[in-house]
Parts: structure tokens; C-alpha cells; sequence
């Protein structure tokens, strides 16, 4: 005899109002209602046996393992797979006993209410995540998505926020969505972090144009491959400097010695330049950078990170480095057609035995830096970097991928 399949049913504030046909009919039909306490209240009294789900879910799980010939009907707010209990349900008890009936959920809803796209943002739930670590997610996001909690509301976020410098939000508290008495408040965080809202709510955060990044006072200070989040970046070009894990690699192979004179060329903000300065404290390094806000950030990294024997020049190389020492290490960075031609000029003011390493994006810019090294060494070792971070999204780990990246290194004969 086959099992009665349990339905897992998403309802809104609206109750059976907002369901369809099939799954009013669904829910009126049930021998017994699983739910939380509120989501049950949507429901009008009838003949089925209800079950609040509280804190115990093993005891939920057990209790509609054995309601064997009964109809039962699970009911969750909004989207059941989206912090629902229907993965927990499918993770214990298999896919194959239950049918998921989806209803809008409240993450969605409120998207559409402050007229913003989801697609990119970074969603999250306070129940299960602490506030520290989704601060510190938040801090690099262009858009946040955040279902709190009453240990966690809407005015703790943003408190928390302001306390971390993470200032440059704007933010959306959406309550009761679905509701008569639904309501959107936004504002300042500041503005945010003295009110208080209803329980039910999900809270938006917008990232404000061309705001750089507020570096985390908390971050540990390593001598190479510090967080990309210690640095400030500029934007639109968040995202462009020397990540951290092909940073480390890159310093690794310039092979920086205490008094050791190195060149960055194309420095952007300045991580590998701040970085290389941190290895020879005994030497000097030259962060080249003709764009003036980048310049600007250069400055105000290395004031950051305490370190004072880094010289910013800016200007347009290869005229920029005309009047600097010549160096024992070179880093060649960028995504420009020039870099080629950049490369093969370093290359002549590198002493013998130095070493130079480029960094490039682009199988194009790969193949002309490869030939341009290799018309002077036939041993030019070449890198593809492929790396990808994981990351909390919807109660997993999942890997985002970075883009792919290429480093290419010599050692001048001395």
C-alpha cells in the first residue's frame, strides 16, 4: 500500500486567502496541521489535530513518521525551502514522502516592495547565523537581505553596523508583508538603530554609489595575504586589486629579501605595495599609479597599515619610474593592453638577480606578457590561478568562484 504523501505547504499572512485552489483544499482536508504556532493561527479551527513545531524538530519528524494513512500537512511561512523546514523535513525522512507547495516568501516580498533586484544579494538568517559573522559579510555586499530575530531586531543590525564604521547603507525594515497592517520604514541607519519594529520583518540593506569599503578594525595584521577587506578600494572598481590568495603567491615568488628595493607598477590600491614594504622593512617600495583616487587610497592604505617605508608615485609609467633606484624585485599588475610593452621596460631596470612577476587577467594579455618575457628567458614559469572562497548562503556552504587569474615570473641573470 502506497505511503500518503505529506504535504509541506507555504502560506502567507493572508492565511488560505492567499493560497490557491489545490492547496486550500489541501490544508482543509488534513487529519493533522504541523506548524509553527503563528502559522497555524492563519489557519480557521476545523476537524484536523494540530501540532505546534517549537524548538524539538526530532520530535516533529518522528511524530509524522509515524502518522502512516494519515493526511498531513506541514505549513510554513512563505517559500518552504527557503530557511523552511522542508530541507530539514527531506534531509530526515527522504524527498520521496513529501510534495513541497510553495507560496511567496517574505525575502521575495520585500524585495519587490523596496523595488530592488535579489539577484546578487547577500541573504541570510539571524537565527542561525551570529551577528558578528554576518556583519563582516555585509561589510564587502552590494545588497543584504536579513531575516532577525527578536534577539537580533532591525535596531541591533544597525547599531552593529555603525559601532564597525559599516556606514554606508541604506536600509528597508519590512513588516507584517502580506498583512493589513504591512508596513516599509527606511532610512539611515542612523535613523534605524532607534526604532523598533514588529517581529515579523525582513531587513534590507542597499549599499550606496561609489562608497569604498570601511576595513575592519579587527583584522589581524599578517605580513602578506591580509583579507581583500583590509584594504580600502575604490569604487566602481571594488574587486579589481591583488586578491589576497594571489597575493601571497606573487610575493612568495619575488622572493623579498629585508633590504630589498621593489617597484609595483600599476599599484591600484596598493595591497601588493603595503605588503612587499611589510617584508623589506630594510629597503624601500615604489607604488606606481597614475589614477589620482587610487593614488588618494595608496596614501591613506599605508597610513593604515603603519607603514612608512612605501613611496605612492603617481603618474604614467614608464616615465613615472625615470628617477627611482633600480629595483631587485618588480610586480607588474593591470588589465590594460599596455602591459606587454610595461613588462619588457621593467625588465631593463631590473638589477641581475632580480626577479619579476605579472599578474594578468586576460588569456590575451597572458600570451603577449609570455612572449615578451620569453624573447629575453626561455624559462618563464607561468601560473592559472583558479580559486573559489565558501561562503554561507541559505544555511549551506557554497564555493563562490573567483575569477580565473594568471601569474607569470623570471629571475634576471645576474
Amino acid at each position: 500500500m502506497a505511503t500518503e504523501k505529506v504535504h509541506i505547504i507555504g502560506i502567507g499572512d493572508d492565511g488560505l486567502e492567499g493560497v490557491t485552489a489545490a492547496a486550500r483544499q489541501l490544508i482543509e482536508g488534513a487529519d493533522l496541521l504541523v506548524g509553527a504556532e503563528y502559522t497555524l493561527r492563519l489557519v480557521p479551527a476545523g476537524n484536523a489535530e494540530r501540532l505546534p513545531a517549537g524548538g524539538n524538530l526530532d520530535a516533529i519528524v518522528e511524530r509524522i513518521a509515524a502518522a502512516r494513512g494519515k493526511r498531513v500537512i506541514v505549513l510554513v511561512s512563505g517559500d518552504p525551502l527557503f530557511y523552511g523546514l522542508a530541507r530539514y523535513l527531506c534531509d530526515k525522512l527522504g524527498k520521496d514522502r513529501f510534495e513541497v507547495v510553495p507560496h511567496v516568501s517574505s525575502m521575495q516580498l520585500a524585495f519587490a516592495r523596496v523595488k530592488e533586484s535579489w539577484e546578487e544579494a547577500y541573504l541570510t538568517n539571524l537565527a542561525n547565523r551570529s551577528l558578528d559573522q554576518v556583519l563582516e559579510q555585509i561589510r564587502v555586499a552590494e545588497k543584504v537581505g536579513l531575516f532577525t530575530t527578536d534577539d537580533c531586531p532591525p535596531s541591533k543590525v544597525a547599531r552593529g553596523l555603525l559601532d564597525r564604521q559599516i556606514d554606508y547603507f541604506w536600509g528597508y525594515v519590512c513588516e507584517n508583508l502580506g498583512s493589513p497592517d504591512e508596513r516599509v520604514t527606511q532610512g539611515s541607519l542612523k535613523e534605524l538603530a532607534g526604532q523598533e519594529f514588529a517581529p515579523l520583518n525582513v531587513m534590507i540593506l542597499v549599499r550606496k554609489p561609489d562608497v569604498p569599503d570601511r576595513p575592519s578594525d579587527e583584522i589581524g595584521r599578517r605580513m602578506f595575504g591580509n583579507p581583500d577587506e583590509a584594504f580600502l578600494q575604490s569604487k566602481p572598481k571594488h574587486g579589481l586589486l591583488t586578491t589576497s590568495e594571489v597575493r601571497a603567491i606573487a610575493l612568495a615568488q619575488l622572493d623579498l629579501r629585508t633590504m630589498s628595493t621593489v617597484w609595483d607598477i600599476g599599484a591600484g590600491s596598493g595591497s601588493v605595495a603595503i605588503e612587499a614594504a611589510q617584508i623589506a622593512t630594510g629597503g624601500k617600495t615604489y607604488a606606481i599609479e597614475m589614477d589620482a583616487e587610487d593614488h588618494a587610497l595608496i596614501l591613506d592604505n599605508a597610513a593604515r597599515f603603519r607603514v612608512r617605508n612605501m613611496v605612492a608615485v603617481r603618474g604614467r609609467a614608464p616615465e613615472a619610474w625615470a628617477d627611482l633606484p633600480d629595483p631587485d624585485a618588480i610586480f607588474v599588475g593591470g588589465s590594460g593592453r599596455e602591459i606587454s610593452r610595461l613588462v619588457d621596460l621593467a625588465y631593463d631596470r631590473l638589477r641581475g638577480g632580480g626577479r619579476l612577476v605579472a599578474n594578468t587577467g586576460s588569456i590575451e594579455n597572458l600570451a603577449d606578457v609570455h612572449a615578451a618575457l620569453h624573447r629575453r628567458l626561455p624559462d618563464v614559469r607561468v601560473w592559472m590561478i583558479n580559486v573559489a572562497r565558501g561562503t554561507y548562503q541559505l544555511e549551506r556552504v557554497r564555493f563562490d568562484a573567483l575569477n580565473p587569474t594568471f601569474l607569470l615570473a623570471v629571475v634576471k641573470p645576474a
